[in-house]
């Protein structure tokens, strides 16, 4: 139950609910335990064993010899039924079993209606907290974890719990009441049946316990392996090209089918033991009650006062904890399975964000001066990226990042909108620490434009003004201009309700770039990064967008990173990366006059 106190926290707003919920549950196992009851007067009258006397007496006598409530009860049930004759007094039973039948599934319908709205709102309550958290996490946390674990630990995991755990609360609500109110009866009708149940039943327990030890530690191995064959599923679908190309499918199919046939086994260890418990605890149970039929039948022959209709009322009300007995021990299987689900659903909601805003934190609503980098480094562990970088930007200014792969560029981007934090060293804007500032505020003077134009399966119109909280038709219209976007924007069918697909893929490379670009000009940051955004298109879409992204530069501060080095010909500095430290600094021709890595790199690429 420790494991899951999570669950149990969401149902803290829901406390008068909870105990309409318990109220209900015990008013139908009541209404249920007395329907049983009436089993004995049925059976007295069936064979003629009622008592026959005046209703006087018998209300004297009841007064005389009971002092319990429950006795109180009888007692005048019994007397009404001596007024009464047989068929009578038989069909008033009858009655009294069908309104109390009819209460109980009544108010156990009242608590199923009550407990689903509830489940439900954890289990959502669950998927939010886990899409936030992941909303939350800095980019380096997606380096290091496979996509396809993720994916399946916001899914399938969630599905895990919600069949597992949250399909069996009610089972630990209301078949514990279920137990002890019939025990309670029991104990009533016969102290020492019930203290031999006490001896036999907890030995049960044990042995279908001790089974259900492995069932956790099998669930959560076929949670990972899930995991991993969603992420072979997802390069699949994404490299689908290259694999085509390389006739490469066959290989890949042998991936998956590793994967499968591990989580095909896996998971028919977890059914195994998993379908043990029912058959298990249900033939635990017919022993117990063999033990009972016997010493019960020796009592009733001995004759000391435990009739045999008390004694068949007593089988029935055993027989009704049975199967509460029975569904506990399947819930406790399906809770280690769900466990293993819900640990690694904590694990996610527990990891660490690095990337943390301080309680005080300072608003920035414009950049005013520089960017400025003051013997900054940064590393992922022990791998060094960037070694003592200092550097000032000034407001207004075009400053280039080149240098060969690997060199450090896209880290160096990174650092400025805090998708990292460094290692060491600070960066200010405006002379304040960017850790010091509100993230929100920080992120909001910048607009990136990447390498990787990423668009989502949502119309043209919804890309451009993501982040920006929606904008008005026309202004939407003004940023596509500039992208040089208006125009095959408008070609299409639907304009700027046209679906872009699954990560843009209904339109080209440079079509994709320039809706980007829109986007950037809309959000109108003062600080621009580019990062690659023309390496990857053709010559014809590149001259498009680099026109989109000089009408985007246009009185912004601009850090540009490029493999193409015609591209940064004009900026104001451009700054040269090798092995994350800065090798050389200056304006084109300068750098070309020193005949160094700069100039290597401009031969290489033939720019004239």
């Amino acid at each position: 139950m420790k494991k899951i106190s999570r669950l149990l926290n969401y149902l803290a707003d829901y406390k008068g609910k909870i105990g309409l919920y318990f109220l209900f549950n015990l008013l139908s196992i009541l209404f249920g335990l007395f329907s049983f009851t009436l089993i004995i007067p049925v059976l007295n009258v069936l064979f003629n064993t009622m008592p026959v006397a005046s209703t006087t007496a018998k209300v004297s006598s009841a007064n005389e010899l009971h002092t319990g409530i429950i006795d109180q009860a009888k007692a005048y049930f019994n007397s009404f039924l001596l007024h009464q004759d047989k068929l009578t007094t038989l069909a008033y039973i009858c009655i009294i079993m069908v309104v109390f039948t009819f209460l109980k599934n009544l108010f156990l319908y009242l608590a199923v209606y009550i407990l689903n709205p509830l489940r439900n709102a954890v289990l959502r309550r669950l998927r939010d907290d886990l899409f936030t958290k992941t909303l939350s996490l800095p980019i380096g946390f997606f380096t290091e974890e496979k996509k396809g674990d993720l994916i399946s630990r916001m899914t399938n995991d969630i599905n895990e719990v919600e069949l597992s755990i949250m399909s069996v609360l009610e089972i630990f609500v209301r078949e514990p009441l279920t137990i002890i109110a019939f025990l309670g009866a029991m104990i009533y009708m016969s102290y020492q049946l019930t203290l031999i149940l006490f001896v036999f039943l907890p030995i049960a327990g044990l042995i279908i316990g001790r089974i259900s030890k492995s069932l956790r530690k099998s669930s959560n191995l076929a949670q990972e392996q899930l995991g991993s064959m969603l992420g072979v599923i997802d390069e699949t679908l994404v490299g689908m090209r290259v694999l085509k190309a390389f006739n490469a499918e066959n290989h890949q199919h042998l991936r998956f089918m590793k994967l499968n046939n591990l989580l095909f086994r896996t998971r028919n260890h977890i059914a195994a033991r998993r379908e043990l418990a029912s058959p298990l605890s249900e033939t635990m149970g017919v022993i117990v009650v063999s033990i009972i039929l016997w010493i019960g039948g020796k009592i009733v022959f001995a004759g000391n006062g435990f009739s045999g209709s008390t004694f068949i009322a007593y089988i029935a009300l055993f027989s009704q904890i049975i199967n509460p007995f029975k569904n506990l021990s399947s819930a406790f299987y399906n809770v280690q399975k769900g466990t293993a689900a819900l640990d690694r659903i904590e694990h996610l909601l527990g990891v660490e964000n690095t990337i943390k805003e301080l309680p005080n934190a300072k608003a920035i609503p414009a950049f005013s001066n520089s960017i400025t980098f003051k013997n900054v480094s940064f590393a992922y562990g022990d791998k060094k990226i960037l070694d003592d970088i200092s550097l000032e930007i000034e407001k207004g200014k075009t400053v280039a990042i080149v240098g060969a792969s690997g060199a450090g560029k896209s880290t160096f981007a990174d650092l400025i909108p805090r998708f990292h934090d460094v290692s060491s060293g600070e960066i200010l804007i405006d002379g304040i620490n960017i850790k010091e500032c509100k993230i929100d505020d920080l992120r909001r003077l910048m607009g990136v434009v990447s390498q990787d134009p990423i668009l989502f399966n949502d119309t043209i119109y919804s890309n451009i003004t993501l982040g920006t909280g929606g904008a008005t038709q026309e202004r939407v219209e003004e940023a596509a201009r500039i992208a040089n976007a208006h125009n095959f924007i408008m070609q299409k069918k639907d304009g700027y309700q046209t679906i872009a697909g699954d990560r843009g893929a209904r339109l080209s490379g440079g079509e994709r770039q320039r809706v980007t670009i829109a986007r950037a000009v809309l959000k109108n940051p003062p600080i621009l990064i580019l990062d690659e955004a023309t390496s990857s298109l053709d010559t014809e879409s590149e001259r498009i967008v680099q026109d989109a992204i000089n009408n985007l530069m246009k009185n912004r501060t601009c850090i540009v990173i490029a493999h193409r080095l015609s591209t940064v010909q004009h900026a104001d500095e451009i700054i040269v990366l090798e092995k994350g430290r800065i090798m050389e600094r200056g304006t084109h021709a300068g750098l070309l006059s020193k005949d160094g890595i700069y100039k290597r790199l401009v031969e290489m690429q033939q720019v004239k």
